[in-house]
């Protein structure tokens, strides 16, 4: 007796167990399906970057601000010219990236003999001298992010500038907004620079016209980083696809 209430018991806990996964299932993706439904409700909304209060985004005229009702400090503003603007800052920095990657550095005379330094060879140097996770990390972050960058600014600007591929830029802003923390090419500059203060007294060090390039590329992305926000990219999509909406049901 005693074994077949203990199987009747262990029949109701499993029954039970099913039950309650169901259930959290079920529970799931009602929550998800809301969270979906819900999704472009939320865009409505701005959250302010420095005291975080939510507001309800209004509509602002061409080359207008809108600033927060706590802090008083700008949330976002409308540009009509954003797209060509992006679009001709990311060409640019692309332009100089590819100068600061593809010709000589820095140029270093030692004992007679000439070292010419690229970045390219410098992270190939790590890999061949066995740092493979140093190497790694300077391949990704000052070589493949940053190029990663620029060009999914260049296609976002450009879907944008000519008012196609809704789903694609929506996608590519994610995707940037995960990338951009990662483009440490400011940072590397630092390091190229600390790195020469400290051989000056041992080798004559002549700069190249890629280390020039890479200070131009550096200045274009912080400029870009600090001027165009991501939240304006993305209030741009929102009124060149609405516009774009509403233009055909008029047609």
């Amino acid at each position: 007796m005693d074994e077949i209430s203990n199987l009747s018991y262990c029949k109701v806990c499993f029954i039970d167990r099913i039950f309650k996964y169901l259930l959290g299932s079920v529970c799931s993706a009602i929550i998800i399906t809301m969270k979906i439904e819900n999704e472009d409700a939320l865009d409505s909304f701005v959250i302010c970057p420095q005291c975080h209060t939510l507001h309800k985004e209004i509509p602002i005229k061409d080359g207008a601000k809108a600033c927060c009702s706590v802090c008083k400090s700008i949330m976002y503003r409308y540009d009509s010219r954003l797209a060509e603007h992006g679009l001709a800052l990311s060409v640019t920095a692309l332009i100089f990236f590819a100068v600061a990657n593809f010709f000589p550095l820095v140029k270093i005379e030692l004992l007679g003999s000439e070292q010419f330094i690229t970045i390219p060879k410098t992270i190939i140097s790590l890999f061949d001298n066995g740092f493979y996770i140093v190497g790694m990390l300077c391949a990704f972050l000052i070589f493949i992010f940053p190029i990663m960058v620029f060009s999914l600014y260049l296609i976002v600007f450009t879907l944008l500038k000519f008012g196609i591929g809704e789903y694609l830029s929506k996608e590519l802003l994610v995707l940037l907004s995960r990338l951009k923390p990662w483009s440490m090419n400011d940072i590397f500059l630092v390091s190229i620079l600390v790195a020469l203060v400290k051989l000056i007294g041992y080798a004559q060090i002549h700069m190249g016209v890629a280390f020039w390039a890479l200070i131009i590329f550096v200045l274009l992305d912080i400029y870009l980083t600090r001027s165009i926000h991501i939240s304006e990219i993305w209030m741009l999509r929102k009124r060149v696809f609405l516009h774009k909406k509403q233009k055909e049901k008029c047609l």
